[in-house]
């Protein structure tokens, strides 16, 4: 393991692939995503602000006659409204990973907006069974990792490292990707500065 660290220091790691950026620290590989722009930050509150409109709007119409149809309508679009909120907020957890080299693990953590709610998993790198690079439509590129963390036979388990990569990173991609590849003892990455 030491011959792959040196090799990697020799090698410098790119700052930054699709929306992570990389660095290499004390015996360690992070790669974290980028925090999403203030707008996609925005909208879900935008979203539960007009679902309480609409809701105020709703329970004033039930008062009113001939209001329970607009009424219900606007009770409908509320829910609907927050609905939307709680799924854009879920997709604005981010991603980080970690390669700890002297304990052989990689750490996997879904960041997520509210306290106490990210999410930590270790791995083995025995465990990892292969690094792909995915195409996404747009063309965009993504690196995932495939992992099993018990011998049982079963699905193996999916995380995304990185995630809208660029055609023009083509190049970083695949020296990244032979890079963990070659960090996971997997075959056929070749060597990770060549």
């Amino acid at each position: 393991m030491a011959s792959f660290e040196n090799a990697l220091q020799d090698n410098r790691v790119p700052g930054r692939l699709g929306d992570v950026r990389l660095r290499y620290d004390g015996g360690r590989l992070m790669g974290e995503a980028r925090p999403p722009s203030w707008e996609r930050r925005a909208l879900p509150s935008l979203c539960v602000g007009m679902g309480l409109g609409c809701a105020v709007g709703a329970a004033v119409l039930v008062g009113a006659r001939d209001g329970a149809t607009p009424a219900f309508a606007l009770g409908l679009l509320a829910a609907a409204l927050v609905g939307l909120a709680l799924k854009l907020e879920a997709h604005l957890g981010r991603r980080r990973f970690v390669l700890h080299f002297r304990s052989e693990t990689l750490r996997l953590e879904r960041l997520a907006w509210t306290p106490g709610a990210t999410q930590a998993e270790q791995v083995p790198f025995d465990a990892v069974r292969a690094v792909h690079m995915v195409e996404r439509p747009g063309p965009r590129y993504a690196l995932v990792v495939e992992y099993a963390l018990d011998d049982t036979e079963g699905p193996l388990r999916r995380a995304v490292l990185v995630e809208h990569i660029r055609p023009t990173e083509t190049e970083t991609l695949h020296r990244v990707w032979r890079l963990l590849s070659n960090a996971f003892g997997l075959r056929g990455a070749g060597l990770a500065g060549g």
